[in-house]
């Protein structure tokens, strides 16, 4: 899971598990998740760059701000980069900033990441996107912290440590030629891969108790309790979306279930709901995904969402005003646009349903980009590539 590391010692010899799992937010008695706390332990005093990979969804972000808040640099800011939802064109002013001039639009001069987090962390989220033209000045930047901003001559040094994430199989982008085999080897440092949820799904009950005592506290939520046959469904469940899933379905049950004791059919139903499958408990579920099947999975939910969006908003909208015509869906902020809706979805294939849905998704957004990738939940640049393989309008 992890390259082994020589015996670093800790401030605190005697750490309480604990409570370092408290409080940095660590959930989780199975074995891998104490293997994983030994190794933030050991790293976290140190500058070591380290590689987090796993699923979306199980929680790679909270492993990275776990070692920042347990290192030296706690005092310093952790700046956190989505590197898929940076344009490839801008990405490497955003990561080392940019001169005043420098080009159409730069009309002053700007700080990159880099230089924002000196001193602290910059934590770089689906580095597996970073632009191969860009691997390159970051490779320099991580082996001995020299940058250069976008249209300015003279080097700068950043005192920061680099922490990346991917759920990407990076040995596989390399061999295709997609990432840089020398800043692969660089990166991996010290490789913390996170388990999926079905992988430990002891740890299925210490999220629910932790996601319902937080739930009902931000919203003032009665709790009934839940039962034993319920919690078995939620553990032999196999969670494609991981932790970000299990959290979702938990808030829509309290919220829905307010007050009653939530039995093995309520959360059967939910989980039904979730994916809107009548007679399917779940999304197929493939463990060895390739990146394609991954974003065609994200984008089949993201469909399957923005559905259930728009029918709760119609039915908003008819029991303030009445009856909404047939054909036309109301949004809030963009006003009324006329939707067919078909309820025979199921019907389609995978590749009409995500091309109905990124055509959806651009009309919603009158053709900004960004904005429907962030809806879709994918990055620019995959939404560019699927605009090109169905032939959609390059609005």
């Amino acid at each position: 899971m992890f390259k082994q590391l020589e015996k670093v010692s800790f401030k605190e010899e005697n750490v309480d598990r604990e409570g370092f799992q408290q409080k940095h937010g660590l959930i989780g008695e199975s074995l891998e998740i104490q293997e994983i706390i030994n190794v933030i332990q050991q790293v976290a005093p140190t500058d070591i760059t380290v590689l987090i990979t796993g699923e979306s969804g199980v929680g790679k972000e909270v492993i990275a701000k776990a070692i920042h808040n347990a290192s030296r640099r706690a005092q310093k800011p952790i700046v956190t980069v989505n590197c898929g939802a940076i344009p490839e064109g801008i990405i490497e002013s955003e990561l080392f900033g940019h001169e005043k001039g420098a080009f159409t639009g730069a009309t002053e001069t700007r700080k990159g990441y880099f230089e924002l987090a000196d001193g602290g962390t910059v934590f770089l989220d689906e580095i597996g996107e970073l632009p191969t033209g860009t691997q390159v000045k970051f490779l320099r930047a991580l082996e001995n912290g020299e940058f250069m901003r976008v249209g300015g001559s003279t080097p700068r040094r950043g005192n920061v440590r680099v922490i990346a994430a991917t759920n990407k199989d990076l040995e596989r982008e390399v061999r295709n030629g997609n990432f840089r085999a020398d800043l692969f080897f660089r990166l991996r440092s010290v490789n913390i891969r996170v388990p999926s949820l079905r992988e430990r799904r002891e740890d299925v009950p210490l999220f629910f108790d932790h996601f319902v005592k937080e739930i009902v506290e931000r919203n003032s939520i009665a709790f009934g309790g839940v039962t034993e046959e319920a919690m078995e469904v939620l553990k032999n469940y196999d969670w494609p979306g991981n932790v970000r899933e299990l959290r979702n379905v938990i808030e829509s049950m309290l919220v829905i279930e307010a007050g009653k004791m939530i039995g093995g059919d309520d959360v059967r139903r939910h989980l039904q709901e979730y994916h809107r499958f009548d007679g399917e408990r779940s999304l197929p579920v493939i463990v060895n995904k390739t990146p394609e099947q991954s974003e065609r999975e994200l984008i089949y939910r993201a469909l399957l969402d923005m559905k259930s969006d728009i029918v709760d908003i119609r039915n908003l909208l008819r029991h303030r005003a009445g009856p909404v015509p047939v054909g036309v869906e109301y949004d809030t902020d963009y006003g009324i646009a006329n939707v067919e809706t078909n309820h025979d979805e199921e019907s389609l294939s995978l590749d009409q349903m995500e091309r109905r849905l990124i055509t959806e998704a651009l009309d919603r957004f009158h053709g900004n980009r960004r904005m429907a990738a962030k809806a879709l939940n994918i990055s620019e640049r995959t939404l560019y590539r699927k605009i090109k393989q169905y032939g959609l309008p390059n609005k």
